[in-house]
Parts: structure tokens; sequence; C-alpha cells
């Protein structure tokens, strides 16, 4: 499962699709409705939210971040698919790492590479997901997937 602290405007199609895909499977893991997935340490920054933020409506959140890029693109993401309305979903803010945007880029870069070279080079700068704000730090703790 990969869900990007990217913004969604830096993966190419086939990363957006799945990024979806993946995230649609955290929204159901979260909500109890799937038994499998239910301990992968991605789901932890959707599980230390503090309230009034809910993991569904940070999940919510992210998933209508998504949906946002994929209807500029032109896709179809069926919005009824995500459990928490858009209006309660404003206001959530997650935070993510540097180090963990850093280690992201190397790996979205190495995928680019492969599936969409006409996408590279990246821009100096990459955004985070509109939901993430970027604070200082290392790898997140929840990284598992990939190493520096």
């Amino acid at each position: 499962m990969r869900m990007w602290s990217l913004h969604p405007s830096h993966l190419d199609r086939a990363g957006l699709v799945a990024c979806w895909r993946e995230s649609l499977l955290a929204q159901a893991v979260l909500a109890g409705r799937t038994r499998g997935y239910r301990n992968h340490p991605q789901l932890e920054r959707f599980r230390g939210v503090s309230a009034p933020t809910t993991p569904a409506a940070a999940v919510g959140a992210y998933l209508w971040g998504l949906r946002e890029e994929a209807v500029r693109r032109g896709y179809r993401f069926d919005a009824s698919r995500i459990d928490v309305p858009e209006a309660g979903c404003s206001g959530v803010v997650l935070t993510v790492t540097e180090g963990q945007m850093d280690l992201e880029r190397r790996h979205l870069e190495a995928k680019l590479a492969v599936r969409a070279p006409d996408l590279l080079p990246l821009p100096d700068r990459l955004k985070a997901h509109p939901i993430l704000r970027v604070i200082p730090g290392e790898i997140e703790p929840w990284e598992r997937a990939l190493t520096p």
C-alpha cells in the first residue's frame, strides 16, 4: 500500500489510480469493513489524528485531495465511494516530515523512470498532498516499504 505524501499532481496516471484504490482500501480498513491490511503501517498516520479530527475524516480528506486531481485531469473518480462528505473533511491537516518527502521523491523518480520518463525531471521542490503540512524531521516512523 502506498499512500503518497507527495501532491497527487506529481503522480503519473498509474500512480494516481493505484493511490486511489489503495486509499479506498485504507478507508475500508479504518471503517472495519475488511480484515486485511489492518496492521499496515501507513494507516498509523490516519489512526494517530487528534480530536476533533477522526481517522474517517482524515482518510476522507486524503481521498478528496486525490479526487480533485483526478477531476482536474478529466478522470472520473467516483465521489460516492468516499465515506465522509467533502464538507465533513474541511480543516483536516496532518503533518509529514521533510525526510519522508525526500524518500518518496526518490521512490517516485524510480517509478517514473520506468513507467513515465516524460514526466522527469521532477520540479526541484515537490508539493505535499493538500491535507499535509511539511515539518522538519527524518523519515516517518510508519514508513516500512523503503529504505533511504
